[in-house]
C-alpha cells in the first residue's frame, strides 16, 4: 500500500534524513518513533504531499505522491499533530466542507459526515462551534476529517494529543478497528499508545532508519540486561562520577533517596562487565555497602533509548574526528 524508496532529504547543506527505505502493507498498523529532530516529522511531510525530497520517491498504491500528487492524495487521510479545522464553523459545516474537498459527491456528503461522526463519536457535538470545543475533540474532528472518503491509507501524527485517558483508550480501539481493513501509519511520543496498537514499528535516529521490526522482536534483540537497580548506601555525587568515568553510564533513569541513608539507581551502563567488577571496589572505597542489585527487564522505552542514543554518539563522534 505504501513504498518509501530511498528517501532523502537537504535543507540547504544541512541532511535532514537520508536513505530511508519501507513498505507497508494492506491492513497494517505500524508506529513511527523517533526523538526530537530524528527526521520523523520531514518523512511524515514527504509522505503526505507537504514537502518534496531531495531525491527518492513515495509511492501509494502505486501512485508517486510527486509525479501524480492527486491520484495519491485520493487514497491518503492524514491527520497532522495540530488539526486542520476552521474555529468558527461547526463540526458539521468543517466535515462537509472536507467532503467537498476531497471531491466526494454532493449527495452522498451526508452519509459520509455522518459515518465519521459515528465512528469517532462526535455526533453530539456536530451542531456546535469548533471554537468551542475541547482539544481532545478537536482532535477526533482532525481525525474524522483525515477518514472521509474511506482513504486505505491514514497516517496520523500524534492523535491522542489533549485526550483524557478514557479517550485515548477509545481511540486506540477505533485505530484498531480501522486498521483491519485500513493501512495506518501512527506517529506518537507515547510508547505504550504504540505497543497497544501498532504490531510493527519502525524507528529514526539522526535522519537514518534504524529498526524496522515487530515490537516483541525488538524487545528480544535489546540486552535484557542493560538496565541494572541498585540499592545502596553510596551518595550520588561521590558513586555517579567514578561510575561514568571507570565503565560508562549511557544512561541513568532515576537516582534518588529511597530511605534514609539509602539510595536508588536504575542504571544502563556501557560494559556490563567491567560494570559488576568495578562496582564493589567503589562501593567499598565508599564505605558503603550494597542493599540490592539486580538486572531489570528491558521494555520498549529502553530499546527506543538504546537505538536512538548509539546513533547520536556515533554521529557525534563521527563529526569529531572529522573536525
Amino acid at each position: 500500500m505504501l513504498e518509501v524508496q530511498s528517501l532523502t532529504k537537504y535543507y540547504g547543506k544541512s541532511m535532514a534524513i537520508e536513505d530511508i527505505s519501507f513498505s507497508v502493507g494492506r491492513g497494517e498498523i505500524v508506529g513511527l518513533l523517533g526523538h526530537n529532530g530524528s527526521g520523523k516529522s520531514t518523512t511524515m511531510g514527504i509522505m503526505t504531499g507537504c514537502l518534496a525530497a531531495s531525491s527518492g520517491q513515495v509511492l501509494i498504491d502505486g501512485a508517486d505522491i510527486a509525479t501524480a500528487p492527486e491520484q495519491a492524495k485520493g487514497k491518503l487521510g492524514y491527520l497532522p499533530e495540530i488539526p486542520p479545522v476552521y474555529p468558527d464553523m461547526t463540526v458539521e459545516e468543517q466535515l462537509t466542507f472536507a467532503s467537498r474537498l476531497r471531491a466526494i459527491p454532493a449527495a452522498d456528503c451526508p452519509e459520509a459526515v455522518d459515518d465519521a461522526c459515528r465512528k469517532l463519536n462526535i455526533t453530539g457535538v456536530r451542531h456546535r462551534l469548533i471554537e468551542n470545543l475541547s482539544k481532545g475533540y478537536r482532535q477526533r474532528v482532525g481525525f474524522a476529517q483525515a477518514i472521509l472518503g474511506n482513504p486505505p491509507l491514514i497516517i496520523l501524527d500524534e492523535p491522542t494529543v489533549g485526550m483524557d485517558p478514557g479517550q485515548i483508550i477509545e481511540l486506540r480501539n477505533v485505530i484498531s478497528e480501522l486498521g483491519k481493513e485500513r493501512t495506518i501509519i501512527l506517529s506518537s511520543h507515547i510508547l505504550s499508545e504504540i505497543t497497544a496498537v501498532c504490531s510493527r514499528i519502525i524507528i529514526l535516529s539522526n535522519g537514518h532508519l534504524v529498526a524496522d521490526d515487530t515490537p516483541e522482536r525488538l524487545l528480544h534483540a535489546g540486552d535484557s540486561a542493560s538496565r541494572i537497580y541498585l540499592c545502596t548506601s553510596a551518595l550520588p555525587k561521590i558513586l555517579l562520577p567514578r561510575l561514568a568515568h571507570e565503565c560508562g553510564l549511557w544512561n541513568v533513569e532515576s537516582c534518588g533517596s529511597v530511605l534514609e541513608g539509602r539510595w536508588d539507581y536504575i542504571l544502563s551502563p556501557d560494559d556490563e562487565s567491567l560494570f559488576y567488577q568495578k562496582l564493589p571496589l567503589l562501593i567499598q572505597e565508599a564505605g558503603a555497602s550494597i542493599y540490592v542489585l539486580k538486572p531489570l527487564e528491558q521494555g520498549l522505552e529502553q530499546v527506543f533509548l538504546q537505538l536512538t542514543q548509539d546513533r547520536r554518539h556515533k554521529e557525534a563522534s563521527h563529526e569529531s574526528n572529522l573536525s
